[in-house]
C-alpha cells in the first residue's frame, strides 16, 4: 500500500522548528506545545517523514492556540524515512517502522500524557500515522480520532473503530482512493453507536494536509480547510 504517493513532496525537516520543545515522554522525544492547563491533549502521528516536518510542528502550534496540550512523538528514533537513501526505499525502510510497533510505543506515551494530569485525549494520523491512531480507536485508548489521507487503513479496521472518527481524504489520491473511503462511509453509517464524518477533498492528493507548499496559496487554503475540520472534530469530541 506504499506507493510513490506517500514519497511527494518531502519536507525539509527542522529540528528547532515550531514554538514548541522537545521532552522525553513514554521513552520517545516528542514535539509538545501548548499548555497542560486545559487537560485535554491531542496526539498528532506523523507521516514518514517523521516529527520534525515544519508543517506538522506548525500545526502543532495551531491546534495548541485553541487550548489544547499537544504531543507529537518520534515514532522512527531518529530515523524518518529519507527519500535520498536509495539502499533504504519504503518497503525496506517501514521493517523497521511499521505503524504495529508505532501502536505499541504509543501505549507509554499515553501513559506519560495522563501522568501530567490531562483527562481527555483526541489522536490525528496523517498517512502512516492513520493506522496507529486507527489502531487506538479499535481499543478506546482514544475519545476521539481523525485520520487524514490514511495509509494501510483497511475496511476491517474501520469495522472496528470505537471512538469518533473524522476521515478526511483527497480526490487524487491511490494509496486510499475516494472509492476505498466510500466503503469506510458505508460501513460507518451502519454503525449509529459511533458518530463519524468523513469527507473527500477536491483538486487534492494524498498528502496534502501536511506536505503542501506554504507559498502556494491554493495549496494553503485546503490543507487550513482540512486543519479547521480536524480541529472542530475534536472540539466536539475532546472534553
Amino acid at each position: 500500500m506504499s506507493g510513490p504517493q506517500c514519497c511527494e513532496n518531502p519536507p525539509a525537516l527542522n529540528p528547532v522548528s515550531g514554538s514548541g520543545h522537545v521532552e522525553k515522554l513514554g521513552g520517545l522525544d516528542a514535539y509538545v506545545s501548548g499548555s497542560l492547563d486545559s487537560k485535554l491533549c491531542i496526539l498528532l502521528i506523523s507521516d514518514i517523514f517523521g516529527y520534525e516536518a515544519p508543517n506538522l510542528r506548525a500545526l502543532a502550534d495551531k491546534v495548541a492556540a485553541s487550548g489544547f496540550y499537544v504531543v507529537v512523538p518520534d515514532y522512527f528514533y531518529g530515523d524518518p524515512y529519507n527519500p535520498s537513501n536509495q539502499e533504504r526505499q519504503v518497503p525496506v525502510w517501514i521493517k523497521d517502522h511499521g505503524p504495529d510497533k508505532g501502536f505499541q510505543d504509543t501505549k507509554p506515551v499515553l501513559e506519560a500524557i495522563k501522568n501530567k494530569g490531562i483527562t481527555a485525549i483526541g489522536a490525528a494520523g496523517m498517512c502512516w500515522g492513520a493506522k496507529v491512531v486507527v489502531e487506538l480507536s479499535k481499543q478506546e485508548l482514544i475519545q476521539a480520532a481523525v485520520l487524514l489521507h490514511p495509509s494501510f487503513v483497511s475496511v476491517d479496521d474501520i469495522k472496528g473503530g470505537k471512538v469518533p472518527i473524522a476521515i478526511l481524504g483527497a480526490e487524487f489520491d491511490n494509496l486510499s482512493p475516494p472509492s476505498l473511503l466510500k466503503q469506510f462511509e458505508e460501513i460507518l453509517a451502519s454503525k449509529s453507536e459511533v458518530n463519524s464524518c468523513v469527507k473527500i477533498y477536491p483538486k487534492v492528493a494524498h498528502g496534502w494536509t501536511v506536505r503542501y507548499n506554504t507559498d502556494d496559496p491554493e495549496a494553503v487554503k485546503a490543507a487550513e480547510e482540512a486543519h479547521k475540520e480536524m480541529l472542530d472534530w475534536f472540539v466536539t469530541y475532546v472534553k
